[in-house]
């Protein structure tokens, strides 16, 4: 029988082509749910995952004792609602504390190892690093996963914001062609391409057509859950323009041209970056290494290395200096990328 804190799962079924909800069957469910039946494409709506077997199994150890305390953390389930993290704040809280408990056993068992095993070897240094370890593991594995919510928050707002200027585009030819602000939303919650902007349509889409919100309330909980200002910003306007009488089509059009110049000052100043980069890649990387090369054979030749052997030296520049210096341009420029 289905949970009477779940509408839909009594009568959800899906297809090849629709998720739908199906008409009640009994007077019972009819007066409780209601009879209606909505159709949409399958695409429309976010997709929803269960816990893993580990966060089940948290749950179903810890979760007594969060329910029985009634713990409640505002912002963590903010954190969790921007980062789309599909769990409630009551089972993430379970799941932190069982992780936390498992790191201070380990840490307790690591602190208990090294006591027996490093005396030997770094004397009373041995048992502070015990001490540290059995204090530090369950700290620090708590402090991780208790900002884990709120790092892919940040990480979702700036894919948003990467993909906000094309999405735009796409709305504002949405309205060019009169359609309405609910059917632009379900459109674009079919688009993957526009990433996790599509993911927020998708959200808007489910409070509209499933939940039975209008479409100002639905944008306004999308804009309080949206983790990007510049998406929040937007969502924001077009209730204010609705609700004023204003007309979404310029508004539309200027915002697509506002986030375009923005794009478009991006990656100007990217392709600047990239370019003073590649001219210190080529004086650290290629020229520096060569120059060092040729002066201490030079030396050698010459008998100013003090009768030492540069073979060693030689070898830590091909075989240390290059690579490294050349996997730390590499990282500095999939940094620059990746925001």
């Amino acid at each position: 029988m289905a949970d009477s804190s779940d509408v839909f799962s009594g009568f959800e079924f899906k297809d090849d082509s629709f998720l739908s909800s199906k008409r009640a069957e009994s007077t019972d469910k009819i007066k409780k749910y209601g009879p209606h039946q909505k159709r949409l494409p399958k695409e429309a709506v976010p997709e929803y995952l269960d816990l893993n077997p580990y966060q089940k199994f948290c749950w179903k150890t810890m979760g007594p004792v969060v329910e029985r305390r009634d713990v409640e953390d505002e912002e963590l389930e903010e954190n969790l609602l921007k980062a789309h993290m599909k769990i409630r704040v009551e089972e993430y809280i379970a799941f932190l504390w069982m992780s936390t408990i498992f790191a201070a056993i380990g840490g307790m068992i690591g602190a208990i190892a090294m006591s027996l095993m490093l005396p030997s070897i770094l004397g009373q240094l041995s048992y502070l690093l015990a001490v540290a370890t059995a204090v530090l593991t369950p700290v620090l594995v708590y402090m991780v996963l208790k900002m884990m919510p709120s790092s892919k928050a940040n990480r979702r707002g700036k894919k948003i914001d990467k993909k906000l200027s094309d999405a735009m585009s796409f709305i504002a030819s949405m309205a060019s062609a009169n359609i309405n602000i609910d059917m632009i939303f379900q459109e674009l919650a079919k688009q993957p391409l526009y990433g996790e902007v599509c993911e927020e349509a998708k959200w808007i889409t489910r409070d509209t057509e499933i939940l039975g919100m209008d479409i100002l309330n639905a944008l306004e909980r999308a804009a309080n859950r949206c983790p990007s200002d510049n998406f929040r910003e937007f969502l924001q306007g077009v209730i204010t323009t609705s609700t004023s009488g204003g007309k979404l089509k310029p508004y539309f059009t200027s915002k697509m041209e506002e986030y375009q110049d923005e794009r478009q000052l991006q990656v100007q100043q990217n392709m600047e970056t990239l370019g003073m980069l590649a001219e210190s890649f080529v004086t650290v990387v290629v020229a520096f290494p060569l120059f060092l090369v040729v002066i201490m054979a030079i030396m050698s030749l010459m008998g100013g290395m003090g009768g030492g052997d540069p073979i060693p030296l030689l070898y830590a520049i091909v075989g240390l200096m290059i690579p490294g210096s050349q996997a730390g341009f590499i990282a500095i420029i999939w940094l620059i990328n990746q925001d």
